[in-house]
Order: structure tokens, then sequence, then C-alpha cells
């Protein structure tokens, strides 16, 4: 399974035209997604009409609906069973690639169980294999040694432990460092003849929505073209062994991109510039962090010469300058910067956080019409438990001693509405009201 973290429906069709304009590609070229797509998934979590990544990330790993920050449980905060750990109680291979910290809450709600996305630290301690059903995923790779590492050793855990040293002396764990790929290619291989084939692996494109929690529209591209690429590698694994069936699909959108903005108080044109975006030359978070690190903040023409230098920004206004030089915070920076660019490429964002869009679903493979269509999150999960032949009620009874939850097939629609009834209503508050009406900037 693959998950495209915050890549919501206009985010796909961005990341299109822009591939098209820098490669001289006609306006009918389909990227390697565009070839595969069968649906939607409807992304609603238990608790609110905007899901975060654990409690999506949960609906696809248990087949259920839990409330946001949610890694593993159900609404009762009881463990659920996930297709992976039902993978490998199955005798499969398991595996999970991240490009975010390994214990973030989408590769975190298929490899353990807490309360609450935050506690990465207890996380990690499941992750290696500290946890009632014993070690689940055969390989990690992704980022987040900080958490399992205690601080004398250059991590955050709050206690001693070395997780690494647990890993490898309880668990069997091999860990290789970053850019060591003479390394890598000395890992032993599968002693079991013949070897097993049979394996689920869960591979995230995390920084997708990074990016757009930041507004950084260049980068937000940038990665979705790397996970382009990555799609098109497991579609030709699934050519060359075709019992292997891929889903990819996101968790949810963030950013609420739009590929046009209202500039003016005059009617806007239609269009969008991706030209701005090719003269990008970093991402706008690595960008404040730097200013902030060399001493720039306060002094606005060395802020302005990094603009020019990094974002290809020359008509600094006046307006900007005088704003950019009231920072102090790599955060604010950091998002000040990636509206510079977004204004001027004339993208939109509605928010810094997530949306309630439904988002594409794709799939490749045989067997996989069951996808087609529009399905809730919740659904895919529930493919992935019978293409496999698992049994996530028995790894939620192995979890929780027998206690079990009501699977989505078995829910009537009173069960059902329950998540509706339980949502938040509107309350007024005024300094939520930032409309251009009220004269706010």
């Amino acid at each position: 399974m693959m998950i495209s973290d915050g890549m919501g429906p206009a985010s796909v069709a961005f990341s299109r035209v822009y591939y098209q304009y820098i490669n001289g590609h006609p306006f009918d070229y389909a990227m390697p997604l565009d070839t595969i797509h069968v649906g939607q998934s409807r992304t609603r979590s238990a608790s609110t009409l905007v899901t975060d990544s654990a409690a999506g990330a949960t609906a696809f790993s248990c087949g259920l609906k839990t409330y946001n920050g949610a890694v593993g449980v159900d609404p009762k905060r009881n463990p659920c069973g996930t297709v992976l750990e039902s993978a490998k109680y199955h005798g499969m291979k398991t595996g999970l690639v991240a490009t975010s910290r390994i214990t973030h809450a989408t590769p975190a709600s298929f490899s353990a169980h807490v309360p609450q996305r935050d506690d990465e630290d207890a996380i990690a301690i499941q992750q290696i294999g500290d946890n009632p059903l014993g070690r689940v995923v055969d390989l990690m790779m992704g980022g987040g040694y900080c958490h399992f590492l205690p601080k004398s050793k250059g991590g955050c855990r709050k206690d001693h432990r070395d997780l690494l040293k647990e890993a490898a002396d309880r668990h069997h764990w091999k860990t290789i460092e970053y850019n060591n790929k003479t390394a890598f290619d000395t890992l032993p291989t599968d002693p079991t003849h013949p070897p097993k084939r049979d394996f689920f692996l869960m591979i995230e494109g995390s920084r997708i929505d990074m990016a757009a929690h930041s507004n950084d529209a260049a980068t937000h591209v940038h990665d979705i073209m790397e996970y382009q690429k990555t799609v098109a590698l497991v579609k030709d694994f699934v050519d060359q062994h075709p019992d292997t069936i891929m889903i990819s699909t996101s968790d949810h959108e963030t950013g609420g991109l739009s590929l046009s903005r209202q500039v003016s108080a005059k009617y806007p044109e239609y269009l969008w510039y991706p030209d701005v975006l090719t003269k990008v030359k970093q991402s706008t978070i690595i960008l404040a962090t730097r200013m902030k690190h060399e001493n720039m903040f306060g002094n606005r023409h060395a802020i302005v010469s990094q603009i020019e230098k990094y974002l290809a920004i020359t008509d600094v206004t006046e307006e900007e300058q005088h704003g950019l030089e009231a920072i102090v915070t790599i955060a604010s920076m950091n998002i000040y910067l990636a509206s510079m660019v977004s204004l001027r490429a004339q993208l939109g964002w509605a928010t810094l956080g997530h949306s309630g869009v439904d988002v594409n679903l794709y799939a490749y493979g045989k067997g996989i019409e069951p996808l087609y269509g529009s399905h809730e999150n919740i659904e895919i999960g529930r493919f992935i438990e019978k293409v496999l032949h698992l049994n996530l009620t028995e790894i939620t009874q192995k979890l929780n001693g027998n206690h079990t939850f009501t699977p989505y097939s078995l829910m009537s629609d009173e069960d059902k509405l329950k998540y509706t009834e339980q949502l938040s209503h509107y309350q007024h508050k005024e300094s939520n009201l930032h409309h251009m009406a009220y004269g706010h900037k």
C-alpha cells in the first residue's frame, strides 16, 4: 500500500501540469498515477469531518473509524489489529517505508497502538517488538532515530533506553544509518528456503503533507513528483509479479490548495504561473532555518538578498520587506516566504492544516475491481484484509484479551449516525472571522 500523505485532487492536477511544463510534454501527457485512477476515498474520522493522519492511517490499517490523534486504537482507545500485524501473523514479510520519522502517525498506525500520536517514545518501543505480539515489522526505512535513542546518545527519549541496542540484542534487528548504501547492500537476504514471497509493504510519501502544511508550493510539487517516480517503480514490480496488488491513496488533503488565486479586488484572470516555481532553489523551511541560524532575522538587506538568491523573487515590495524584518521565529518566516512564492504563482491555500475533501484512489493489479468508485477509507483496509486472507478480529483479540469491536460491515445505520451526532457545532468567535469585509489583512 502506498500513501501520499496530504495529496488531494488539486495537488495531483498541480503536479501533472507542472511536470508537463518543465519537461515539454503535451497537455494530455499522463503521470503514473493518472493511468491507474479507479475512484475516491472519503476521509472523515470518527471525531470530526476533517481527519488527521493518525485516524486516517488507522482507517487503512485497522479498517475502522477512530478519533483524531488515535494510533492503532478504536474510539474507546482499545488496540485494533492491523493488516501489517495480521500479515506477519500469517507468515508474510512486512515493511514500512516513510520519508518522515518512522514513528510518525502514518507508519505508527500500522505498527503500534497508542491513544495519542505524539507519544512517539512509546511508538518506537512497540515498533522494535516490545509489545504483546512481539516483532511484527521486518523492515523499517525512515527518519526519527531521535525516539530510539536517549539524550545521552544524541536522541530525545525521556527515559534512558537505547532502543537500537535493545532491537539488536532482543529482537535481532540490524540497523543501517542513512547514506550508507554499502552497509545496506551487505544485509543478509531471507534465509528461508525457498524464500518467502508473500509480503505487505506500506510506503508513505510523508513530506508531500509537510510541504503543504507550510503552503510551500515548490517543495510540495517536487515531493509529489518523487512519489510519482516511486509509483512507476512499483507498477513495474507488479508487472513482473502479477500476483501483487498496489493500492495508492491519501489519508487526507492538506492546505486546501487551489490552482488559482484572487490577488486583488478586481475580477481575477483564469490562470496560474508555473514558471515562478521553476526558479525556486530551496524549500522555505530550510531557507528560514538558515536565516535564523546565521542571524539574519531583523536584517532587511540580508533577508531580501536570500530571497532573491533562493526563491528568485526580485520584486519584494516595501510592505513585504517591513513584514519580513519584523519576523522573529523560523515558523513565521517559513510561512511568510511560502506565501510570497504562492502569491506570485497565483496559487491559493485555504489553511495550514488539513481539509475534508475526498481524495483520489488508485489501484493496479489483478482483482482490484471492488475498489472502483467512491469508498469510505475504512473499506480500503477491509479490502486488504480480504485479498490477503487476513483476520483483523483475531489480532485484535490477541491484543486485548478477546475484546473486539463491531466491524463496519455489522454496524447498523443507527450506529453510524453516532459519528455525526458527536460532531462539534459552530460557535461565534470574532477573532476567527478574518474576511476581507472585516478589514483584516
